[in-house]
C-alpha cells in the first residue's frame, strides 16, 4: 500500500472522524482497516477471521449511527476488533490480549462505545431489548442494534430474545451476520434455512423492487404503509414458499444483502434507521474476508496465533515443537481409542469440534460423534437422552461454556443418575481470553451436585484413566484439565482403572504437605523438586477427586503433619481447599491450612503464567508460601523449646 494511501485511518480516532469522511471514500477506509487487522494480528495472535469478515460492516454502522449515544451491540466478541479500532484504541491495539492491556473482546469499562460486555455467544439481542425498552421508556431517540453471527443464532437464548423483542415491537434492529461459521462450520437445520433463503434466485430478483417500496416507508401515510407491509410479507412468503421465520416472529425480515459492500450497506442501514420496530437485516460476508488463507481454511484461521503476514506461514516456537500434546488432543485420541472398544462411547459437543479436539472422532467415527451447535443446555440434555437410552455420552464442553448448562446437568443427568461423562476442556484459568473464558467455577459448582463425580488429571496418563473409569457406569462424572500442553511424551500407555476417590501419593514428609488437584500438581512437584535440594522434606499428594474425597488419606495426613496447603486451578470460594476444610470441621482436625487457588475477583487477560503469578499459584509463590509456614513453624518450635 502507498504511503498515501494510509492517510484515511490515520486521520481516525473515533467514529466522528469516519463521519467527516464522503461515502466514496469508505472503501479505502475499509481496505486500510483490513491490513492494520492483518499486521497488528500476525504478530500479536488473537481472533482474525471473524474480524475481518465484518470490516465493511463496522464502517457502515459507525459511520450512519450516532455511537456511542446509540448502542452497539456485539455478539461473542470475536468479530469486535474493527470495532475497537475504529473506537479510540488504535494506538493501543498493539497490547490487545496483553496483560493489563485491551481486552480481546467488548469490555464495558474499557470504552463508552462497547455498550455490552461479550465473550459468551448469543447474548446480543437479549442485551439489546434491555436496552431498547430502556431507551422507550427514558422517552430517548436511541437506536439499538445488535450483531449477531448465524452460529450464535441456533442457541436457545438468541430465540428467547427474538421472541421478547417481537412481542415488545420494540425499536430494534437486529442484524444476522451470515457466514456460515462459528469457529468451526455452523450445522443444523437453521443453517440450511438461511440457505435456502440467500440462494433463491427468484426471492433475490424481486427483493430489490420490494426494497426500494419500503425504502420510503416512512414518508408514507398510516393506510398505505399497512398495504406495504402486507406486500412485503406476502411477497417474501410467495417466493420462499414457506413462511419467514422471523416475521413469525413480529420481525420486519430486510435482505440479504452483500456484507462487503460498504457503500450499500450505509444507504441500506440509513433507511432502517427510520423504520419503526423490530427489524432484521441479513448480511452476508465471508469470514477471513480480503486474506486469501483465512478465507480457505476458515476454522483454522479463527484465531491462527502468529504468522507470516506476507506467505500465510503460521509461526511455531522451538518450545511448541518440542512439547508434549495438548491436553484436547489427547481427549480426542483417547475417545477414539475407547470407542473403537465399547460401541456405546458417542461424542458430543457444543459447535468446538475443533476445539475440543473431537473432530479427530468426527472423521473416524462419522456416525458416533455429534456437533449439536452452539446449544449448551441442549447438549447436556440430548447427552442424558443417550444415556438414558443405554449409550455412554462424552460432553465435551469448555468449563466456562458449561455455566450456561448447569441446571440440564442437575436436572437431567444427576437427579436421575445417567452415566454422562463431562469432559470440561479448558479447566482453569486461559490466559488471553480473559474473565469470559477462564474455567474457574466447576470445580464448586460441580461438586455440590448429588451423585456428581468431580475429578481432574494431573497429567495425560491419568486423564486417559479417568476416561476409561468414567464408561464403566460409574453414574455422572466430570473430567477436567487445563487448556494447553500436558508434561509428558510417554502418554499412550494401556488402560487402567482408578479408583473413585482414591488420591495418590507423590511423596512423604513430616512437617507439612501440599494436596494438589488435577494439572496445578506439576507446578507443586517444582516447588518439591527446589525443597529436596534445600534438605527440606515435604509430602505432596495427587487427590484426584474434589468428590468424593479420598478420606482414608486426608485421615492419614491430617494426623502426620501440622500444616497443610491446597493447591487448585479453580475458584478458592467452594472449591476442592474448601472440600478440604469441610473434611477437617467435620472430623476436629484443627490443623493449620492454606488454601491456593483463583481468589474471589473476576481474574484479567494475560499469558497464564503471568495470571498464576496474580494468583498467587505459580511455582515461585508456591514456594514462598511453604518456605513461609515452615519458618513459622520453626520459630514456633523454637519459642516453645525457650519457654519450656
Amino acid at each position: 500500500m502507498a504511503e498515501d494511501s494510509k492517510k484515511l485511518l490515520d486521520g481516525i480516532t473515533y467514529p466522528s472522524d469516519l463521519k467527516q469522511l464522503d461515502e466514496t471514500q469508505l472503501e479505502q477506509v475499509c481496505t486500510e482497516l483490513r491490513d492494520f487487522i492483518i499486521e497488528q494480528v500476525s504478530t500479536n495472535p488473537g481472533h482474525f477471521g471473524a474480524g475481518l469478515g465484518v470490516v465493511e460492516l463496522t464502517v457502515a454502522l459507525h459511520y450512519v449511527f450516532n455511537t456511542p449515544y446509540d448502542k452497539l451491540v456485539w455478539d461473542v466478541g470475536h468479530q469486535a476488533y474493527p470495532h475497537k479500532i475504529l473506537t479510540g484504541r488504535k494506538e493501543s491495539f498493539h497490547t490487545n490480549r496483553k496483560y493489563k492491556g485491551v481486552s480481546g473482546f467488548p469490555k464495558m469499562e474499557e470504552s463508552e462505545y462497547d455498550a455490552f460486555g461479550v465473550g459468551h455467544s448469543s447474548t446480543s439481542i437479549s442485551a439489546a431489548l434491555g436496552m431498547a425498552i430502556a431507551a422507550k421508556l427514558n422517552k430517548e431517540n436511541r437506536k439499538v442494534i445488535a450483531v449477531i453471527g448465524d452460529g450464535s443464532m441456533t442457541a436457545g437464548l438468541a430465540f428467547e430474545g427474538l421472541n421478547n423483542a417481537g412481542a415488545e415491537k420494540s425499536d430494534l434492529l437486529v442484524i444476522l451476520n451470515d457466514n456460515n461459521m462459528a469457529i468451526d462450520p455452523n450445522v443444523g437445520a437453521l443453517k440450511e434455512y438461511l440457505l435456502d433463503i440467500t440462494t433463491s434466485k427468484t426471492y433475490n430478483k424481486m427483493r430489490k423492487d420490494v426494497w426500494n417500496i419500503l425504502g420510503n416507508v416512512a414518508k408514507l401515510g398510516p393506510v398505505a404503509r399497512r398495504y406495504v407491509k402486507k406486500l412485503e410479507s406476502g411477497v417474501k412468503t410467495a417466493l420462499l414458499q414457506q413462511s419467514n421465520l422471523f416475521e413469525s416472529l413480529n420481525f420486519r425480515y430486510f435482505g440479504p444483502v452483500d456484507g462487503h459492500d460498504v457503500v450499500r450497506l450505509s444507504q441500506v442501514l440509513n433507511d432502517l434507521k427510520d423504520i419503526p420496530g423490530p427489524k432484521l437485516l441479513h448480511v452476508l460476508t465471508k469470514k477471513g474476508k480480503g486474506y486469501k488463507p483465512a478465507e480457505e481454511d476458515q476454522t483454522l484461521w479463527h484465531a491462527p496465533g502468529v504468522f507470516d503476514k506476507e506467505t500465510g506461514m503460521r509461526v511455531s516456537t522451538p518450545l511448541e515443537q518440542i512439547s508434549p500434546p495438548r491436553y484436547q488432543d489427547v481427549f480426542g485420541d483417547t475417545i477414539v481409542e475407547l470407542a473403537e472398544k465399547n460401541p456405546k462411547i458417542l461424542g458430543i459437543t457444543p459447535a468446538m469440534p475443533s476445539g475440543c479436539s473431537l473432530n479427530t472422532m468426527m472423521e473416524k467415527m462419522p456416525d458416533r460423534a455429534f456437533d449439536v451447535g452452539i446449544a449448551e443446555q441442549h447438549a447436556v440434555t440430548y447427552s442424558a437422552g443417550l444415556a438414558a437410552a443405554g449409550y455412554i455420552p462424552f460432553c465435551n464442553i469448555y468449563s466456562s461454556f458449561m455455566q450456561r448448562a448447569y441446571d440440564s446437568v442437575i436436572h437431567d443427568v444427576a437427579l436421575q443418575n445417567l452415566n454422562v461423562v463431562f469432559c470440561l476442556d479448558r479447566g482453569g484459568i486461559v490466559g488471553e481470553d480473559g474473565p469470559t473464558h477462564h474455567g474457574v467455577y466447576d470445580i464448586g459448582f460441580f461438586r455440590i451436585v448429588p451423585n456428581m463425580i468431580v475429578a481432574a488429571p494431573m497429567d495425560e496418563v491419568e486423564l486417559r484413566n479417568m476416561m476409561y473409569t468414567a464408561q464403566l457406569g460409574k453414574g455422572p462424572f466430570s473430567i477436567r484439565y487445563p487448556r494447553g500442553r500436558g508434561v509428558t511424551h510417554d502418554w499412550r500407555q494401556p488402560f487402567s482403572e482408578i479408583e473413585v476417590g482414591k488420591g495418590r501419593t507423590l511423596s512423604e514428609g513430616s512437617q507439612l504437605a501440599i494436596l494438589s488437584l488435577g494439572h496445578p500438581g506439576n507446578l507443586a512437584q517444582i516447588v518439591v523438586s527446589r525443597l529436596e535440594k534445600q534438605n527440606i522434606s515435604i509430602g505432596h499428594y495427587d487427590m484426584r477427586f474434589a468428590k468424593p474425597l479420598d478420606e482414608e488419606l486426608l485421615h492419614h495426613i491430617m494426623k502426620t503433619y501440622k500444616q497443610l496447603v491446597t493447591l487448585e486451578d479453580g475458584a478458592i470460594q467452594g472449591g476442592f481447599g474448601s472440600a478440604v476444610l469441610e473434611f477437617m470441621a467435620d472430623h476436629g482436625y484443627t490443623n493449620r491450612i492454606v488454601r491456593l487457588g483463583i481468589p474471589d475477583r473476576f481474574i484479567e487477560h494475560g499469558t497464564v503464567q503471568q495470571l498464576h503469578k496474580e494468583c498467587g499459584i505459580d511455582p515461585e509463590s508456591i514456594y514462598n508460601t511453604v518456605s513461609n509456614l515452615l519458618k513459622e513453624q520453626q520459630e514456633a518450635t523454637t519459642s516453645a523449646s525457650s519457654n519450656g
